[in-house]
């Protein structure tokens, strides 16, 4: 059993970003959508990029993501793993989940909907619940509870031509807004650290957090969630890749327990839509691999099998 995998992630984010790991001169060049590079003039500095008032910082928003993106790699966001990148897009993903134990759940909207950049180095994500629907001996639907806001903080980022790595934190909240069968009872804080390390069209992309609900402990524990992406790119538009996710309790019903979840998928895009906007669609299979399946005191692991589908529009 995998107890403590916090060692192995930080030696696979340090791996990734040892190698130039130094901010990209964002003069040098952009990449544009589809991926390739042009040379394009940039601003020495970023304080001409906020304006002197509120109607100059909102004039001047798609200058400043535009930034963002320039100085960071262009790599996919990936179907699972949440990417340190900074992403702009309308984002909706749909779960449809095999339990153990014969019933299956479908996530729709899966708790995606909107991804802005505010600053050169900082993006907030705005999420719905998922609305869920179980089928099986007792059937019931309702949203879930609301991941509502998660907000990155780009520590370090070199785009393709300058080291190709980033480094970022992250900060989720999720309010127990679900109705009785799909909700934990319990606010819950998820702090984060994400990295990402690309060679040519390789790259590994990679988070580690700790789940901490504010209440019911002894029922839901802390998790302990490292997820990492190993993605593709060819032929412009094609991104397969390959995910794992490890899942550790502290405490709780599952303390000490560890589930492994690995998933294949493939993303195409991005596809030119009207003028900033792109569109992006994808595909993954998802399985566990572990523990074996036991229904007490409570379901592990939290389904045995899924299909992941995901929609999004960057601008």
């Amino acid at each position: 059993m995998m107890r403590h995998p916090y060692p192995a992630a930080v030696i696979l984010v340090a791996a990734f970003l040892a190698p130039s790991a130094m901010p990209a001169h964002a003069d040098e060049a952009t990449v544009p959508a589809n991926g390739t590079s042009t040379p394009a003039p940039m601003p020495q500095s970023t304080d001409s990029l906020y304006g002197s008032n509120v109607s100059e910082y909102f004039q001047k928003w798609f200058e400043r993501s535009d930034y963002a993106r320039a100085t960071q790699p262009n790599w996919m966001t990936p179907i699972v793993t949440v990417t340190p990148r900074l992403e702009q897009e309308v984002r909706s993903d749909q779960y449809f989940e095999v339990l153990g134990n014969g019933s299956s759940v479908n996530q729709y909207d899966s708790g995606k909907l909107l991804e802005l950049i505010p600053t050169t180095t900082e993006e907030i994500l705005i999420n719905p619940p998922a609305y869920m629907v179980r089928n099986g001996p007792k059937p019931i639907s309702g949203f879930g509870d609301d991941p509502f806001l998660i907000v990155k903080q780009r520590l370090l980022s070199a785009n393709e031509e300058n080291g190709n790595c980033i480094l970022t934190v992250f900060l989720g909240l999720q309010a127990p807004t679900g109705i009785t069968a799909f909700t934990a009872n319990a606010w819950e804080v998820t702090p984060t650290i994400a990295g990402g390390k690309g060679w040519g069209d390789f790259d590994i992309q990679s988070t580690l957090s700790l789940a901490i609900p504010t209440a019911n402990a002894n029922v839901i524990g802390d998790a302990l969630i490292w997820n990492t992406t190993y993605q593709y790119h060819f032929l412009t538009y094609f991104w397969p890749e390959f995910d794992t996710a490890v899942t550790h309790w502290y405490g709780g019903l599952r303390d000490e327990k560890t589930q492994v979840f690995l998933s294949a998928g493939m993303l195409l895009g991005r596809f030119e839509i009207y003028g900033r906007a792109k569109a992006v669609i994808g595909a993954a299979y998802q399985w566990a691999v572990t523990p074996k399946m036991t229904e007490t005191p409570v379901l592990t692991p939290l389904y045995n099998h899924a299909w992941i589908l995901s929609a999004r529009m960057p601008f």
